[in-house]
């Protein structure tokens, strides 16, 4: 029988091979289920471990593949939930000190923190977000949708130049409802007006060609502006000097140049209007990041605003240069500058790291486009932020305090 029968091994089973008259014993003893023989036989087919089986018998080995599996929703929630948790162990903290009347120093993000952030396809979040925006809402559904978006953000519905929540057909057109003319009167006398509703974040001198941010935090002024335009004199050669953008900005020697930041929250009226008298020459559209702008993320990251898609219009006023940049936000992809209809924001067109001009600054228009004090400029589709650089003489002074309320029309400064 030893020299009849052999068995060879098959990926996890055995298979056995007669010869002679060895045949009649094989079949003889597997006619007998209780066998020992037949037994040993069932036993060696089943196979050792998964990792000895190479495509067959796929039944055996699919669950221990199912539990080893990675699987990315999961991971994604667990690391998500695991860092929001931290998130808010961090602000619990800082409110500790603010109980205790400490000030918390600001908590600048890591690179790789701020790498994970910009991983989110946030700009792909707000295309969609656009779009569920711009859905028509059924008659009946208009009240209720908008009054509780209303109820969460505090909205004041009777500014609004129309009040009836019927009229808004989608969510988009109430984001970018309309005032009543006398609801924001302009301030006539101060020569730089609030260009939209909102909250002071930072204002100041620009120093070292650095920018407020928000308090601690600040950001460059050449990143955030970008190269000098080319309506602009190109002549003036850069400089080892670190100032040498911000002089070249600066036309006279007794001018400063000096910024403020302003956050539109989700509440506040979405349309942004020209803050004095002058004309835009020159548009650079940033197709950048869309991350959270609101005042703590502001304090988490730096140069936040650098990193965010935004419009910049650069110009001139009566005192030198003047520059209005609209900043996108998470979910706010769309940006609109009334007289610029080639503008489009959050395009999949454009990509994060590259900018692109316009002049307006022509033959048929030497000057650019002028705009008077309060005229409407653009549009946030939701809230976002607004920050002015603008030259002025040495004895300008803001009517400000950090952390404020305003209002469009209301005064931002004058000498």
């Amino acid at each position: 029988m030893a020299a009849g029968l052999s068995l060879r091994l098959l990926r996890g089973g055995v298979a056995l091979r007669t010869s002679g008259s060895s045949a009649t014993f094989n079949s003889h003893f597997l006619k007998h289920e209780n066998h020992p023989m037949k037994k040993m036989l069932v036993l060696w087919r089943q196979p050792f471990s998964p990792f000895f089986h190479a495509g067959q018998r796929q039944l055996h080995t699919a669950p221990i593949r199912g539990v080893l599996r990675l699987r990315p929703l999961h991971f994604l929630v667990a690391t998500g939930g695991g860092y929001a948790g931290y998130r808010q162990y961090e602000k619990y903290k800082e409110q500790q000190l603010q109980t205790l009347g400490q000030e918390a120093p600001p908590k600048i993000a890591s690179d790789w923190e701020v790498s994970l952030y910009k991983s989110v396809p946030t700009r792909l979040l707000s295309r969609a977000w656009g779009r569920l925006n711009s859905v028509e809402l059924p008659t009946w559904l208009r009240k209720p949708v908008l009054s509780l978006y209303i109820w969460t953000f505090g909205v004041n519905m009777k500014e609004a130049a129309v009040e009836d929540l019927h009229h808004y057909r989608n969510l988009s057109e109430f984001f970018r409802r309309k005032l009543k003319p006398q609801a924001r009167p302009i301030c006539g006398v101060h020569s730089v007006i609030s260009p939209s509703d909102g909250k002071i974040l930072s204002f100041g001198q620009v120093k070292n060609c650095e920018v407020e941010q928000v308090k601690g935090i600040t950001y460059s002024l050449e990143s955030f502006l970008g190269p000098r335009a080319n309506t602009e004199d190109t002549k003036v050669k850069p400089a080892s000097c670190p100032n040498s953008f911000q002089k070249q900005l600066v036309t006279k020697d007794s001018n400063e140049l000096y910024h403020c930041v302003i956050y539109l929250a989700p509440g506040d009226y979405h349309c942004f209007h020209s803050p004095t008298d002058w004309k835009v020459s020159h548009r650079r559209h940033f197709p950048g990041s869309l991350m959270s702008v609101n005042p703590g993320v502001a304090r988490w990251i730096k140069e936040l605003f650098c990193h965010n898609e935004r419009v910049v219009l650069s110009g001139c006023w009566k005192h030198g240069f003047f520059s209005l940049t609209a900043v996108g936000a998470q979910n706010v992809g769309s940006i609109r500058i009334y007289f610029d209809q080639d503008l489009r924001t959050n395009s999949p067109r454009y990509s994060k790291g590259s900018y692109n001009d316009f002049n307006f600054v022509t033959n048929n228009n030497e000057e650019g486009i002028p705009m008077r004090k309060g005229e409407h400029l653009g549009e946030f589709n939701l809230g976002s932020t607004i920050v002015l650089i603008f030259e002025a003489p040495k004895d300008f002074n803001f009517y400000l305090k950090p952390g404020q309320k305003i209002r469009f029309g209301e005064a931002l400064g004058s000498l």
